[in-house]
């Protein structure tokens, strides 16, 4: 039994002697007795606590310091990656030689930075966030890095907001239908050839070489993927099972021609802001020479960005109905999802084309991309059927 407990079955007899005895010497006998108990008790409780705050700074304390130890740690696995040793190790690792990265990161054949992935130097996700915004297109697209496949609701319908006025009646409730974009990830692949005199090149150069060029053609690729998806977008909603799982977008007939922009800027959604047109090459000569005939009466373009993406047909070789051009906000109306990161997985290969010389390097990427905001964009098409 402990003190206090002993203490309360002391002061619980005190409280049955009381109310037995009638006697006032006795009584005050035993109330002084209570109170040096209850003093005793309050001396207890107060110990108690003083111990319990000292606890919880020494649990605080040995958190802080091992948070410090882990950021340290974080601090010296960055500091190492970037450093020139580790570049060009890790450039060597991705020609498929692990020995002089396996060296840096193991003592004793344990990983010093507790995990199975190679960091990879902060200088390689620079060298891959540059050649990814080099693709115009793909630059203006929102990203997520979220495991699996993405599920994105978009609005169908909805009733407007109400004004409500002091006194007046409740508001009625919205009426607001869904719709449901699946993304559901692909490998994006794109293998390229070396010469050994490229393999020679030593850490920061090749990995430039190597990553700038798989980014960007993945890069492109993706953007490719988007456009050709934008332009089969169909012009209304269509539930499949009681499920709208696609969006749409509007569509104009028209050649290349002051006002043609315009037009299809006006039938986009409210929700759209930063325009962007998308055409191939031709056809922006083609806008370009109908505005040189207007002797510049007009911005043609009504002061949006073009990118260009050759997958579109020119105007002039495009079929009748065939979309030649696509205005409309990416940023809004459009997503792309990279389950396992923003990174390019490497793969290497020396033996298939050994005998010519030249070794193969595979790079891939992850990623899921769809329009997902309904009337987001406006497809040009070619007049005729």
């Amino acid at each position: 039994m402990s003190r206090k407990e002993e203490i309360e079955a002391r002061k619980l007899e005190i409280r049955e002697e009381v109310e037995a005895t009638e006697e006032v010497e006795k009584i005050e006998e035993l109330t002084e007795e209570a109170e040096a108990l209850n003093e005793e008790e309050k001396q207890i409780e107060e110990q108690e606590k003083q111990e319990e705050e000292a606890k919880e700074v020494e649990e605080k304390s040995f958190q802080v310091e091992e948070k410090s130890k882990e950021e340290r740690k974080t601090m010296e696995n960055k500091e190492m990656r970037n450093t020139q040793e580790y570049i060009n190790a890790y450039a060597e690792y991705v020609k498929g030689n692990d020995k002089e990265l396996r060296a840096l990161v193991t003592v004793d054949g344990n990983p010093t930075n507790n995990s199975a992935t190679v960091e990879v130097p902060d200088m390689v996700y620079d060298i891959v966030k540059t050649a990814w915004e080099r693709e115009d297109l793909m630059a203006r697209v929102r990203t997520l890095s979220v495991k699996g496949n993405l599920k994105v609701q978009f609005e169908v319908s909805g009733s407007a907001a109400e004004v409500h006025v002091e006194g007046s009646g409740a508001v009625s409730e919205e009426e607001l239908v869904l719709g449901v974009v699946s993304l559901i990830p692909e490998s994006i692949k794109k293998w390229i050839s070396i010469s050994d005199e490229a393999m020679d090149l030593r850490g920061e150069a090749f990995l430039e070489y190597i990553y700038d060029e798989l980014t960007y053609r993945i890069a492109k690729k993706c953007a490719d993927t988007l456009v050709a998806k934008i332009a089969a977008l169909p012009q209304s909603l269509t539930a499949n099972d009681g499920v709208y799982d696609s969006v749409s977008a509007n569509k104009i007939s028209a050649a290349p021609a002051i006002g043609t922009i315009a037009n299809a800027i006006a039938n986009l959604s409210d929700e759209t802001s930063e325009i962007t047109i998308v055409m191939n090459k031709l056809t922006y000569g083609a806008f370009k020479t109908a505005q040189y005939e207007a002797n510049y009466a007009a911005d043609i373009f009504e002061g949006a960005k073009v990118v260009f993406n050759n997958t579109l047909p020119a105007y002039g070789t495009a079929a009748g109905g065939q979309v030649y051009a696509i205005v409309g906000d990416f940023n809004h109306g459009a997503l792309a999802n990279f389950p396992n990161g923003e990174g390019i997985e490497m793969k290497y290969d020396d033996k298939t084309l050994m005998t010519s010389d030249l070794v193969r390097i595979l790079g891939r990427r992850y990623v899921a991309v769809e329009p997902v905001a309904d009337k987001s964009f406006c497809l040009i098409a070619k007049a005729g059927e």
